[in-house]
């Protein structure tokens, strides 16, 4: 059987740190604006968030700031200089550098922190980073993303029994797609979510939507420290 799986064509292989990292600092600047841009411990937060990131990560400030380090040499993030803070800032340049508009880089932040998706569960999910009318906004966005040099998102194959094509960020090189494919393959074996699915997806939203809150009260009190 001849193999389907998209691949990378030039030059993409952040690693699993580098690219929770890169999706959190994307996903803070829509949904946390006012704590932008972010310090090393509210990055470590965001990476290791029990809701909205598939997989968990449990990862060290240590392990964050390297990441952070690899990042800014490839030019995917820059510290920010202010003279107010206390602390070292940083924050994202995938619009720079890739001149991504709002709406692609809300959907390449979903699918850096939770992983293939249908056009649809991102349109849902993407809800508080950009508000997307209806599923075929979003196929657009994808189609963009999929067109540029390097491609940054491809299609899956779709997987036997299912309706909907699943789609990857590409930032990872060709072994991660590789692995988000299998995965997706083993995912589809047991069948559909279902009703049940649909309720843990909104469980997890709110519960994201609780920490964004928490996150953002820490952020703010740290003002007056």
């Amino acid at each position: 059987m001849q193999d389907t799986t998209p691949t990378t064509e030039a030059g993409f292989d952040l690693d699993p740190a580098e690219i929770r990292v890169l999706g959190v600092l994307i996903e803070k600047s829509f949904i946390t604006p006012d704590a932008y841009p972010l310090s090393i411990n509210a990055i470590t937060t965001g990476c290791n968030q029990l809701t909205a990131r598939e997989p968990v990560m449990s990862l060290s400030e240590a392990e964050v700031q390297d990441a952070v380090d690899r990042l800014i040499a490839r030019r995917l993030v820059s510290k920010r200089d202010q003279q107010s803070a206390r602390v070292a800032k940083y924050e994202h340049l995938v619009r720079l550098r890739h001149s991504l508009p709002p709406a692609e880089q809300a959907v390449l932040a979903i699918l850096l922190l939770r992983g293939a998706q249908t056009a649809g569960e991102l349109r849902q999910r993407c809800e508080r980073l950009h508000r997307f009318d209806d599923v075929a906004a979003v196929d657009a966005v994808l189609e963009h993303l999929a067109e540029k040099y390097p491609p940054l998102v491809a299609e899956l194959p779709r997987a036997p029994g299912t309706k909907e094509t699943r789609h990857v960020h590409l930032l990872g090189g060709d072994a991660a797609v590789q692995e988000m494919a299998e995965a997706q393959s083993v995912g589809t074996a047991g069948g559909g979510r279902g009703r049940i699915g649909e309720l843990e997806d909104e469980v997890r939203r709110l519960r994201e939507e609780l920490e964004a809150l928490r996150g953002a009260f820490a952020e703010f009190r740290k003002q007056f420290d």
